[in-house]
């Protein structure tokens, strides 16, 4: 049996001319280029579909902080405030920064996991605005934040939380937290493209959050640590984030906490975003 390999003569194929691929390159308006806000809710929408299709990334969110508001109230109130439910009209708010505060850092992990994926690749080649993925992860990150806040208030009213400040003084607290928290996170970002795991990213975001969320007016007032630690705790930029959430959900105006707070989200972004995108463009 023989096999016979028939092949077409070059010269029978139609001729592909340059002129007539430009033609057909161009035959139809190239689409505008994305604006920056375009782009970062884009990537934004992106971080939240992540969280549909993995669900359990919620678990910091909600079983997380439902733990933490049980276990210091019940095992702390007694003691420090004579009686859980009088204890958790300070501690809830306070309580609540420190939840939100403390899963900022998943938006380091998220990063580094990207680049360890090689997603980086992808989003540095797209005609896009250059710092546009990093705001995606903040924008994404916020809708944790308010399920983290809504978990705490609903758990909180329910075990007896009752804020003086009513549901505007309540929203004026969770929207200042949701601006600090969008400025601390560059620290993460930047982190994230420094490490080079997942694992590093956590360990040493834990050793940053750990100290300025317990070394502070969260759990106690700061009247009545050490001098040495009073002064620390005063400056810290979560007394004045938890003091300032506080008052304005009971009713109060603390016009220097939230300016405080304001100025150190702002100095967040001016020194921890240029440092992010600089590593970005060189990573």
């Amino acid at each position: 049996m023989t096999t016979a390999t028939q092949t077409q003569n070059p010269e029978e194929l139609a001729p592909v001319k340059s002129e007539s691929l430009a033609e057909v390159l161009i035959a139809t308006e190239r689409p505008p280029r994305p604006s920056p806000w375009s782009a970062s809710v884009t990537f934004g929408w992106r971080a939240v579909l992540k969280i549909k299709h993995v669900p359990d990334q919620l678990f910091d969110v909600t079983a997380f902080p439902i733990m933490l508001v049980l276990m210091y109230t019940y095992l702390f109130g007694g003691a420090l405030s004579g009686s859980p439910t009088e204890y958790l009209q300070r501690f809830l708010p306070g309580i609540l920064v420190m939840s939100v505060v403390m899963i900022t850092m998943y938006t380091g992990v998220a990063v580094n996991t990207d680049i360890s994926k090689g997603v980086f690749d992808r989003f540095r080649t797209l005609p896009i605005w250059r710092p546009a993925p990093m705001v995606g992860y903040l924008l994404g990150d916020a809708m944790r934040y308010v399920v983290a806040s809504l978990v705490m208030l609903v758990v909180g009213l329910i075990m007896g939380f009752r804020p003086d400040g009513g549901v505007v003084g309540v929203l004026l607290g969770v929207a200042l937290l949701l601006v600090f928290a969008f400025g601390f996170s560059w620290a993460w970002t930047m982190l994230g493209l420094l490490m080079r795991t997942e694992k590093s990213v956590m360990g040493v975001a834990m050793m940053v959050i750990f100290p300025f969320t317990f070394l502070s007016d969260i759990f106690v007032e700061t009247s009545t640590m050490p001098g040495w630690l009073q002064a620390f705790a005063d400056n810290n930029p979560i007394t004045h984030l938890s003091a300032a959430v506080r008052e304005l959900m009971h009713g109060g105006w603390p016009g220097a906490d939230i300016a405080w707070s304001l100025g150190w989200a702002g100095l967040f972004v001016a020194v921890f975003g240029p440092i992010t995108m600089r590593l970005y463009a060189r990573k």
